[in-house]
Parts: C-alpha cells; structure tokens; sequence
C-alpha cells in the first residue's frame, strides 16, 4: 500500500510539471514571456479550455507586450548608431506574438485584440537599412581596401534590411571593386626541354586552383595572359620558379646472401630410401632507386612599391623503387619470397616527364596551402 501512495504521489507530481511546462507557466516565472505566451497558445490549441493556460496567456502577453515595448522606447532614446535594428527586432517579437494567438480561437477570446505594429516594422526597417548605408557611405571615403570591405559588408545589410534602398545595389559593387585584391598569376618557365609538358601540366593545376579559389571572395587571381589581355592593373604579383630540379639520380644497390638449408632430400639409396644432405646457394638482390626532386620559390610582390611581401620555398621530392634478385646453387635454399624475386625482371622506370610531375605533387600541395592560408582573411 505504501509503495501504492508513492506510485501515485509521483504521477500527481509529474502530472502538475508536465502541466507547467505545456502551459507556460514555468517559463513565465522565469521571465522568458514570449516563450510563455507560446506555449500557451499551442496548450489551447489543444485544450481550449485549460484555465491554467488561459491565466498563463493573460498575464505573460501583458509582461511580453510591455517588456518589448520599453525596450524600444530605450533604443529609440539611445546614442547607438544601429538603434533602429534593435527597435525592429522588438517590433517584429510583437508581431509574432499577435499572428500566434491570431491561429488560436480560444485565445483571441482572452487577447481579442492583440496589438500589431506594422507600419512601426517598416519605419524602422527603413531606418535601419538608412543607417547601414550611411555607415557604409563614410567607409567606402576612407578610400582604402580595408575601409572599402567594411563598406561592402555595411552595404549588403542595408540591401538585406530594405532591398533597393537608394542606390545600395551600385554602392554593394563600387565596394566590392575598392576592397578586392587583383594578383596576377606568372607563368612558371620549365626551360628544359623534355619537362616543357609536365611544366605545363603543372601550371594548369595550379591555374585551376586560382580560378576555383572561393575562400575569400576579395581575392581575385588572374593568370598573366589574362590580365594582359583585359588590360588589369594588379595589387600584387605571384610569381613561382623553380630554383632547381634533379631528375633520375639513379643508384643500384646489391646485396649478397649466403644460404643454406638442412635436411633436404638429394637423393636416395639402392632400396629406394630418401637421402637427406645440406644444399647451398647464393642469393644476389639488387635494389634500384630513382630519386627527383626540386625547390619552388613562391614570392608575391607588391605591384606599386615593387616590394617582396611574402616569399617561400617548397621543397618536394619522389623516389621510384624497383627489386629484383638472381641466384646461383641450389634453388631449394631459397624461401619462396626469395623464389619469386628471382623470377623478376629490372623494369624500365617512368620517363624523365613523368619523374618530373611526381616530384611537383608534394609541392603543389604545399603551395596551394599556402597560399589558402595567406590569402583566406587576406
């Protein structure tokens, strides 16, 4: 019985939270008031009736309603620049308010005639946007790169707030243009002959990856070609050369084993019984490397003062490896890996071109980094 009480205690207790939580009463003790108003509303949406939740809606739309409208009355009265989000922002937590218990019969029974401030939104809406670009206008005349990405961002939230205000859209691309850094891409010169293809090849991913760069949307890289030909003045140059290469360093190196194994059958006597001996060989393993390498210098120029702003080197290197292995004596002291490197044959290695892009792929992913890295908040 006593286990009973109990049981029955904690549904009651649990039943009385639930309760509180659904009607919003919880949450207008704390003073989260919105938050009561809409919990509230979605009770009696269900339960039209529950006078818990119609008490609760009563009092925490008063609360709501008063507590927005004095802290717009604070904005207004306030030095803020920006004051006029803030007012916008409480203007549209009114209206919120109103459109929820408008999708609620049985509120608009306690609340018939909840208060909307449409007209107020859209003053201070305009107002806001006003400000934005008023922000904008003062830092795009600083006339200076980093003034002009402050007025862009400036310009965008005065375009978000009031599409089409005055003449923002012009404003959005006059500082955009004002805050973009133009680097101009040189071409890397591979003047040996037979690493001319690679050399190109290496600069077409490297040309990709300046075209598909998207991290930092005032970065614009042009290949020289390019900039040539639409005649663009750049802020800064990115020239890449390579201060030396090495292709197909070959070295062979062998490596000989004496080998042995026991009880080995080597014959059999007159009766037909197995003779067991020691049979020996010896294993000669050669082991080819193929090593090409080279250095990268990165250096990035300031276009006007003609001064070095960054400069690095990436270094990258590729080894191609092959194995083979002959023998002489008896091929049953021989393991079966030891078997099989005897059956293989020296392989051509890669051509000098194919060395030479293997090399420049460690350095391109370095470069690339890099230069993400250096340009990404740039």
């Amino acid at each position: 019985m006593k286990n009973l009480s109990r049981l029955r205690y904690f549904i009651y207790l649990s039943i009385i939270i639930v309760g509180g939580c659904t009607t919003g009463k919880n949450a207008l003790q704390k003073g989260d008031y919105d938050a009561s108003v809409a919990k509230a509303v979605g009770r009696l949406q269900n339960s039209p009736k529950n006078s818990e939740a119609m008490q609760v809606l009563k009092t925490a739309y008063e609360l709501a309603l008063q507590d927005h409208l004095r802290k717009i009355n604070e904005a207004k009265l306030s030095n803020d620049l920006f004051r006029w989000e803030s007012v916008m922002y409480d203007y549209q937590k009114i209206n919120q308010l109103s459109d929820d218990i408008y999708t609620c019969p049985a509120c608009l029974v306690i609340i018939p005639a909840p208060a909307k401030y449409v007209k107020e939104l859209a003053d201070s809406r305009y107002n806001a946007a006003a400000a934005r670009y008023n922000s904008g206008m003062g830092y795009l005349n600083e006339n200076n790169r980093l003034s002009a990405k402050k007025a862009y961002y400036e310009f965008e939230k005065a375009q978000n707030l009031q599409p089409g205000y005055k003449d923002v859209k012009t404003k959005l691309d006059d500082a955009y243009w004002a805050a973009v850094t133009r680097v101009v891409v040189q071409p890397i010169i591979v003047n040996r002959g037979p690493y001319q293809l690679s050399g190109d090849y290496f600069q077409q991913q490297i040309n990709q990856f300046m075209s598909s760069y998207a991290r930092n949307k005032f970065v614009l890289f042009y290949p020289e070609e390019q900039a040539t030909n639409e005649k663009i003045v750049p802020d800064q140059v990115l020239s890449l050369n390579f201060d030396d290469f090495v292709v197909g360093q070959t070295y062979v190196k062998e490596r000989v084993e004496k080998l042995k194994r026991d009880s080995v059958i080597i014959g059999e006597t007159r009766d037909k019984k197995p003779v067991y001996g020691t049979v020996t060989a010896t294993l000669s393993i050669f082991e080819k490397s193929i090593s090409s390498s080279g250095l990268l210098d990165m250096t990035i120029t300031d276009w006007q003062s003609r001064k070095i702003i960054k400069q690095q080197k990436f270094p990258g290197t590729f080894v191609w490896r092959d194995s083979w292995a002959s023998y002489q004596g008896d091929d049953r002291a021989l393991n079966k890996n030891q078997l099989a490197m005897t059956r293989r044959k020296e392989i051509l290695p890669p051509p000098p071109a194919a060395l030479f892009l293997e090399f420049t792929k460690p350095i391109y992913n370095q470069l690339v980094e890099n230069i993400s890295y250096f340009y990404n908040n740039y």
